[in-house]
């Protein structure tokens, strides 16, 4: 048993406390919306809605599910997130693996000019121009291509990947497995954890970014999730009512509540899932024994 002094357990109160605290203060806007997208419409527009639903009225919900906009917004997300995930997850362990091998020449000098790169981005400008010059704009491509490598995410991977012995690499060359044969049946399987944490980051991202379409797509069907929440909630309720008669029946309001809950749904299902990796493949990767 592991005797801690005082001041180690008025520091760990203090942390619990300080992480209790900042757990709430995430917590608490989301049950907020989530009660009012749960409650009558006329306690809502009274502005009597606290934490608690008051009443229960599900019309809100049974207009988003059913609404065509929305079910097309989370079709390209789907779409957009999951092709985009699984380039960025490719692409950027690609990148990892070599970087992580000592025998690598002038390893430090690239791994130098990628952290440079994402210190210093080209601009906002210079990245549209070469959008539009491959002639991705208002396809899903731009939506999904600007955002398949990561340096963050490259460190990670790479730090894990440092973190496998290189006997497993010197006895798989010894039976004559190539490079790419010891990077997806070896260097992969076992780093499991960092890939699931680079997934959440990337999927994410991917999930919620609206800012890349609202650059590059002017198609309303192509709109993501993100940009058709950015609507619904941006415009006036005489607009959503324009955009879409039926809700004119409806609280704008509440509409914009059950929207926001219903397009955090898929993440906050996918997540549990992924969770037990997602701490393991950040201090995993961090150390190098």
């Amino acid at each position: 048993m592991i005797i801690r002094s005082r001041g180690e357990k008025i520091f760990s109160v203090f942390n619990h406390l300080f992480l209790v605290v900042l757990a709430a203060i995430m917590l608490l806007p989301f049950l907020h919306v989530l009660a009012k997208s749960l409650s009558d419409e006329a306690a809502v527009m009274a502005g009597y809605v606290g934490l608690v639903p008051i009443g229960f009225n599900l019309r809100t919900y049974k207009y988003v599910i059913n609404n065509y906009e929305f079910l097309r917004s989370l079709y390209v997300s789907v779409v957009v997130t999951g092709v985009g995930t699984f380039l960025h997850v490719l692409i950027t362990s690609l990148v990892a693996y070599p970087l992580s091998r000592d025998y690598l020449v002038g390893r430090g000098p690239i791994t130098f000019i990628f952290i440079f790169t994402m210190l210093f981005s080209g601009g906002l400008i210079p990245t549209y121009l070469v959008v539009k010059g491959l002639g991705l704009v208002d396809t899903l491509g731009a939506l999904i291509f600007p955002g398949i490598f990561s340096v963050f995410n490259m460190i990670i991977l790479r730090n894990y990947f440092a973190s496998i012995p290189d006997s497993l690499e010197e006895a798989a060359k010894i039976d004559g497995c190539s490079h790419l044969g010891i990077f997806f049946r070896i260097m992969l399987p076992l780093s499991m954890p960092a890939i699931a944490t680079v997934c959440v980051y990337t999927a994410v991202g991917y999930w919620n970014n609206y800012f890349s379409a609202l650059i590059y797509i002017n198609s309303r069907n192509l709109y993501p999730l993100a940009m058709y929440l950015r609507q619904v909630v941006v415009d006036t309720s005489s607009q959503l009512v324009d955009l879409n008669p039926e809700i004119s029946n409806l609280n704008p309001q509440s509409v914009r509540n059950a929207t926001v809950i219903a397009s955090t749904v898929p993440i906050i299902v996918v997540y549990p899932f992924l969770q037990k990796y997602f701490i393991s493949g950040i201090m995993l990767g961090a150390v190098k024994e």
